[in-house]
């Protein structure tokens, strides 16, 4: 048993208690839909986060965990969009909602958990706390249009990827860390140490991601290596080989990913370029550089069981697997 795990699993108790009873009170027609992706086996990141960081700083109350789980429903939300948008057909292992149900009940439903995440939060009456979370949200948002402009033009740089990443995936990272610090009332000091951590985490975590596209059997992920890549999304192992080809071959391929005009064989032999090169590996390496800024932030911050788990976070993620 890892260590602290009796007080994680009672946190974690408490997360999925309050979800549960919110998913519960929903009205009917919504239930089913928001049952279906908040009990989609996620791992609670962002709840726990939140979570971790108020124990962290000197908040012990149980009224932490409606804050925690509006995080849960933010990010539900966007995955409820995101798998419309991308055409995703599984979710966790499971059938997307919008397969599932429909397209309509998908996206009326993350309407609901965004309305029902934002009232939970108001309901703190911490203005700062309302203002954080909008604001994840509205660059979460800008990050995913960010990409697909992106995938249109092709004309993205490794400062317009680092861009994309930090909008979509960080910012709602980074605003789960500094909720934790704003609902345990910290120091200035302590919240942007907070938010230092959320964010160089989110960034960290994004990389592991992208570069575990090309690298994770099918089987542990539960989509083909390269999926990225067939969408037309040019991430960072991509980016990297690009830059190491002759400008006339980068151009050529560019102009062909854009067009979808690769072959399975072609994206096949990429796939196994980007990882047998060493762009994976590259891009994990820049995720550690993250994880370093996320470590440093943290070790300004009083210790405890909380702080080691957030110190094993910081592993988890550069040891992801899926």
């Amino acid at each position: 048993m890892t260590p602290h795990a009796d007080l994680l699993a009672r946190e974690l108790a408490g997360i999925e208690t309050f979800l549960r009873q919110e998913t519960d009170r929903l009205h009917p027609l919504v239930r089913p839909v928001a049952a279906h992706v908040l009990g989609a086996g996620g791992k609670r990141f962002r709840p726990m986060l939140c979570v971790l960081m108020a124990r962290l700083l000197g908040h012990q109350g149980e009224n932490v965990y409606p804050l925690a789980a509006s995080l849960e429903m933010l990010h539900s939300a966007t995955l409820l969009h995101d798998d419309i948008l991308d055409g995703a057909n599984l979710r966790r292992g499971k059938e997307a909602a919008h397969i599932a149900f429909s397209r309509s009940e998908a996206i009326l439903a993350g309407d609901a958990l965004l309305a029902l995440a934002n009232r939970l939060v108001a309901e703190y009456g911490l203005p700062r706390l309302v203002v954080v979370l909008s604001e994840a949200v509205l660059r979460t948002a800008v990050g995913e249009i960010q990409e697909i402009a992106a995938a249109r033009e092709h004309d993205l740089d490794d400062a317009g990827y680092m861009e994309i990443i930090t909008g979509k995936t960080a910012y709602l990272i980074q605003a789960s860390s500094s909720s934790g610090a704003i609902l345990a009332d910290a120091s200035a000091a302590a919240e942007a140490r907070a938010e230092s951590f959320g964010l160089n985490l989110g960034i960290a975590f994004q990389l592991v991601d992208d570069a575990l596209d090309y690298t994770s059997p099918s089987e542990i992920s539960g989509k083909p290596a390269g999926s990225d890549l067939r969408e037309g999304k040019l991430t960072l192992p991509l980016l990297l080989l690009l830059e190491s080809l002759p400008q006339s071959e980068r151009d050529a391929l560019r102009l062909r990913i854009k067009g979808n005009a690769l072959s399975e064989a072609e994206i096949e032999g990429l796939v196994s370029r980007i990882r047998d090169e060493g762009f994976a590996e590259a891009t994990r390496q820049r995720a550690a550089d993250y994880v370093d800024k996320a470590r440093e932030a943290l070790d300004g911050l009083p210790k405890g069981w909380a702080a080691d788990v957030l110190a094993q976070s910081l592993h988890y993620v550069l040891a992801r697997k899926k």
